[in-house]
Formats: structure tokens, sequence, C-alpha cells
């Protein structure tokens, strides 16, 4: 219990201290103030747990000196400001870095029914994903093909690099994901465990500080606090509104590695397929030129869906999709036959 309650306190004083750094950083703004009441905050809860420690028999050193990550990071901010160095602040404590994050269009909340309606699940950031997953498969295994048929006309040598890119590519892909998304899972529950444990030793300070971000967003002070105070008394939306507003998080959002390496893998091996079905279909010359074709309208086809998420007109994103594959086709068919000229 000592040690934990140590880790604590120095988790504290740290935030304490990268509170003030920030605090000065936006000087002369609302989140000036906003930062200073956090450190208090901080302070406060620090005194709580030296409280523990003395009641435990426990000692704390003369004085609270940061570490050196710490410190590198308080020299930072002032260098960059807040905004670049949000995710690194919101690793290390620092709550309301969702004041940084990109303008939404939903106003503040107001009453308790709101609290996590706007955060439904996005489909759409889902279907993006596939597609680019999709496109991804698509254009560097339709290169590779374009590569090797450069080199060698022989159907099965283009057959076999094919699928041989098409397995390395999508493993790949379903490697990097399942990293990608198992580290953000984790980052997500332990910072939504420090939350759920600071709730359960001091929900009023907890309040306190929920309470000074609604303000800092735009709620006047009183309906700010009795906002805070009411989500308090109900712990699952106090967690659920803490982790959304103090650390910018979605709990909604907590994927499953597995699911997004098999959904990786998927998609690019779909892409990744398309150049190479008319090489299992047709021979020669003929072959080659169906997947060109195939590869040609499917790339249209994304630079068009992905018009639905950039607003732009789906020929234009379609052509733009076209042109690039096209190059990087090009280019890599051309590399591809001087190397095959070179060696004879």
């Amino acid at each position: 219990m000592t040690a934990h309650a140590l880790e604590s306190w120095r988790e504290e004083k740290r935030s304490a201290y990268l509170y003030r750094i920030v605090s000065d950083a936006e000087s002369g703004t609302p989140r000036q103030v906003l930062f200073l009441e956090l450190a208090r905050a901080a302070e406060e809860q620090a005194r709580l747990w030296q409280e523990v420690i003395g009641k435990t028999g426990g000692t704390l050193p003369a004085s609270y000196s940061p570490d050196l990550r710490t410190r590198l990071v308080g020299k930072l901010v002032p260098r960059f400001g807040v905004a670049p160095l949000k995710g690194m602040l919101a690793a290390m404590k620092v709550r309301g870095m969702a004041l940084y994050n990109a303008p939404v269009t939903h106003a503040v909340p107001t009453r308790i029914e709101q609290v996590g309606e706007r955060h439904g699940k996005r489909g759409g950031g889902s279907l993006r994903a596939a597609v680019f997953g999709v496109n991804d498969g698509l254009v560097s295994n339709a290169s590779l093909i374009m590569g090797v048929a450069g080199a060698s006309g022989e159907s099965s040598v283009i057959v076999m690099s094919g699928v041989a890119g098409l397995l390395a590519g999508a493993f790949s892909m379903a490697a990097g994901e399942y990293v990608s998304v198992r580290a953000q899972r984790e980052f997500y529950e332990y910072q939504i465990g420090l939350e759920r444990d600071e709730l359960d030793q001091y929900p009023q300070e907890e309040a306190a500080e929920l309470a000074l971000i609604y303000e800092a967003k735009g709620l006047e002070r009183a309906a700010a606090r009795h906002m805070a105070e009411t989500l308090i008394r109900d712990p699952d939306k106090a967690l659920d509104a803490l982790a959304r507003e103090e650390l910018g998080l979605n709990p909604e959002e907590l994927g499953s590695p597995p699911a997004a390496a098999i959904s990786s893998f998927l998609a690019f091996a779909v892409g990744a397929f398309v150049p190479l079905v008319p090489f299992l279909l047709l021979h020669g010359a003929w072959a080659l030129y169906g997947a060109i074709a195939a590869t040609a309208v499917c790339l249209f086809g994304i630079g068009a869906t992905l018009s639905l998420f950039t607003g732009k007109k789906a020929w234009l994103g379609g052509m733009r999709m076209l042109l690039i594959g096209a190059a990087a086709g090009a280019a890599t068919w051309a590399i591809g036959r001087a190397i095959g000229v070179a060696l004879g």
C-alpha cells in the first residue's frame, strides 16, 4: 500500500509541475486559469496521498524532484506549444488535453442524459480504414506484378511473386495493426484505470476538475459545478465523462487487437488479389492487359469511394487515385524491365 501511495504522490506532484508549465504556456488565455486550478487540485491530491503514507508509517522525499522525462517535456512545452504535445502530456497524467482536440460540432452537455450520447459508434471510420487497406493491397501488389512482368513475361513467375506479395503484405499489415491497436488499448486502459482509482479515492476533487473543464468549454460556473457534482454520483457516468473530458479518450474505441489484425489482413488480401485474378484466368499478354484493366477500374472506384469522406467530386477522387496507381505501376514496370534486360 505504501509503495502504491508513494507512486500516486509522485504522479500528482508531476502533474502539478506540468500543469504550471502548461498554464504559463497558455498565458493570457482562459486555459491559463484552468491549468493553474488543476495544478492546485493536483497538489491537494498529493497532500491526501501524503497523509495516507504518514498513516502507514512511510516516508516521503524532502522535496519533489521531477524525473528526466518530466523535465524534458517541461522544456518542450514552451518551445513547441501544448497542442503538438497533447498525447505525450495526456500519457503523463496531464488532464484537459481534450480541449486541444479538433473542433467538434456538438455543444457542451448541459444534462446528464447528454453525456456519451454524442460519442456513438463511428462506422464511417471503420469503412474508411477498410477502403485504405484494400487500396494498399491493390497498389502494392499491382506494382509488384508490373515489376515482375517487366523483368520476366512468365506467368508462373508472376503468379508466384503476386501470391508471395499478397501473403507477405497481408501478414505484415496484420502484425502492424495488432501491435498498434494493442498499444493503444493498453494506453487507454491504463489511463482509465488511473481515473477509476482517483474517482474511488477522492470523488469531490475529481468533480472539481471536471467542473473546471466544463467551465473552460463555455459552461457557466454554477452550471458546470452542478453538472460535475451530479455526474460524480453515478460512478459509471462519472468515469465515462472523466475519460472523455479530462483524458480526451473514448472508452467505446477500445478496439480488439485480433479483430483489427484480421480485418487488416482481409482488406489487404482482397486488394492484392485483384491484379492476380487475370493471370489465373488468362494467358500471355491478355493476362497482363487484364491485370492493368482490373487494377485501373478498382483504383478509380476506391478514389471515388474516398470522396465520400473528403467531400470532393467522385470523378476527381477516382482520377487522382488512378493516376497515382498508374505512376507506381509504370515506375516498377520500367525498373523491372531494366533489371530484366541487364540480367539478360
